[in-house]
């Protein structure tokens, strides 16, 4: 069993928040091409999009209605039990999207807006598909099994059929009764708290809150549980939301790393440049958090340059036409330019500013304890390495992007150390055309991994051989071999004990990858 003690050690309610909100991350990410494909759809056909259909705009309300939450419902579903948890979790969300329509159109009924006004509006059941979608799933696991082994020959197909159609009817009425209710009274205290910060000018400090969260991996909850469903409901109507820049906004984050490349000293000062290229540009804002943990006080620098951005937000009426993910500069400006007019070019100066107002502000920190930070070098502390070790226990778990960070902080030593499972593998027992980096989530550092090694397989004019990245719990045993971080190696070799398997403590720059090309050539040789 891998080992992943050290993260999880300590802050009970903080790692409880960074589990669920890792969950709900899970449940959302995979589904961020659909917002995508709705926020085009959104920005160009509705009454104040780029090019106004009223027949294609019928697509945009069924779709963030009812498509989405089945959608989020049916990935949280396979999460918790796979294509048989999806399946109950995505009919039993319907329920409650039902319910809460019917109880939209009570009070409507009951409370006749006036003359000129819409009434109430319908809610979007994404926090509803995010409860029904993985506690369906699992209600029809423990169903599943209490009668495992117990059914009798030839009744198998049936039972599985109509238990879990009856469990999907049964949730959907507790959708219908139990949750619809629930979630409109959490979407209407959360929407009126939002709404109240809109209108008063203070959404600014939503960053006070935010960007102490980012750093503490404890934001994901707020951002996947509450922000996407609110952005989502304001473009249905508006056609931009300013709250899918609360968090994405990669301004703060390159601030930060500006102000360590200049003013910063020893490895955190070499190692600035390459942190910001993949933070800005790649979106993966945690390489930057070590940072900022070396010294908390910057985290004052953070909210600064966070409130500054929100502030240019809401001053110019600027937002994105659906969520940013990952946070990278170009995904960012993709939904700002959907939008439309001077859109864009308000939601870019919103990234300057927050990205100056961090620079100055941490340069002030770092110049001011500048000299106490040479003679803790001269010590031979290694202050990056230990705010490292910080952030991948505030993650909870291993991080392939902490991990490079790392091993460019070691100058290599880290690196060095590198290692097979069981030592380098020696000989391949078949020819390898298949090989996958795995990581928890299959994006991000993986693959930057997988195009590393790519480039060096195609430089070796090695042809016929695949190199992808997925998720760990996606491997399917087809793998010939199987790149993993080291803490993370044991969980796909139970997902694959067929591959040969690689550890490595960096994906980005590690010394296994030449060992590895040589091992493909030399497999395929003996083919």
């Amino acid at each position: 069993m891998t080992s992943t003690a050290t993260p999880r050690q300590g802050g009970g309610a903080r790692v409880a928040v960074q589990r669920f909100g890792t969950f709900l991350s899970g449940m959302i990410m995979p589904n961020i091409p659909a917002l995508i494909a709705w926020g085009i759809l959104t920005a160009l056909f509705i009454d104040v999009g780029w090019l106004p259909n009223a027949d294609l705009a019928q697509i945009v309300g069924p779709t963030i209605h009812f498509l989405l939450p089945i959608l989020i419902a049916g990935t949280g579903g396979r999460m918790v039990y796979d294509t048989r948890g999806a399946v109950v979790g995505a009919f039993a969300v319907m329920g409650a999207i039902v319910g809460s329509d019917v109880l939209i159109d009570a009070f409507n009924a009951a409370n006749p807006p006036a003359e000129g006004g819409s009434g109430l509006g319908y809610v979007h059941m994404f926090i509803g598909a995010m409860i029904l979608g993985p506690l369906s799933a699992w209600v029809m696991k423990q169903l599943d099994k209490l009668w495992d082994g117990k059914v009798k020959a030839g009744f198998e197909m049936l039972v599985n059929m109509f238990s879990a159609g009856i469990v999907a009817f049964v949730m959907a009425l507790v959708g219908f009764f139990a949750v619809a209710p629930i979630v409109n009274w959490i979407m209407s205290v959360v929407g009126g708290a939002v709404g109240w910060l809109v209108d008063t000018g203070l959404l600014w400090l939503a960053s006070f809150l935010i960007e102490p969260a980012k750093v503490f991996f404890l934001n994901n909850a707020i951002n996947h549980g509450v922000l996407t469903p609110l952005g989502s409901s304001e473009v249905a109507t508006d056609g931009q939301s300013i709250l899918f820049l609360l968090e994405a906004n990669p301004g703060p984050g390159l601030g930060l790393l500006l102000a360590f490349s200049v003013f910063g000293v020893g490895a955190a000062r070499a190692t600035a440049p390459g942190a910001a290229i993949i933070q800005f540009l790649g979106g993966i804002h945690e390489v930057y958090f070590p940072y900022a943990l070396m010294k908390p006080v910057l985290i004052v620098a953070l909210v600064a340059g966070g409130a500054s951005g929100v502030a240019t937000n809401m001053l110019l009426g600027t937002g994105l036409a659906g969520p940013a993910a990952p946070g990278s500069i170009f995904a960012v400006a993709t939904q700002a330019g959907l939008v439309g007019g001077g859109n864009l070019l308000g939601v870019l100066l919103s990234v300057v500013i927050a990205a100056a107002v961090t620079f100055v502000v941490a340069a002030v920190i770092l110049r001011a304890s500048r000299k106490r930070d040479l003679e803790r070098e001269a010590a031979g502390e290694d202050a990056l390495s230990a705010a490292v070790a910080q952030t991948t226990a505030n993650k909870g778990k291993a991080s392939d992007a902490l991990s490079g960070l790392a091993a460019s902080a070691s100058a290599g030593g880290a690196a060095a150390a590198a290692s097979t499972a069981g030592g380098a593998p020696a000989v391949a027992s078949a020819p390898i055309r298949k090989i996958v980096f795995a990581c928890d989530a299959g994006m991000g550092s993986s693959a930057m991994g997988a195009s590393v090694l790519r480039n060096k397989i195609k430089k070796a004019g090695i042809e016929g051989v695949e190199v992808t990245n997925v998720s760990i719990a996606n491997l399917d045993g087809s793998e010939d071999l199987v790149v993993t971080h080291q803490d993370l190696t044991a969980r796909a070799r139970h997902h694959n004990d067929r591959a040969t398997h690689v550890s490595v403590e960096n994906f980005m720059n590690s010394p296994k990858y030449d060992e590895v090309v040589s091992l493909v050539a030399e497999s395929n040789r003996t083919e």
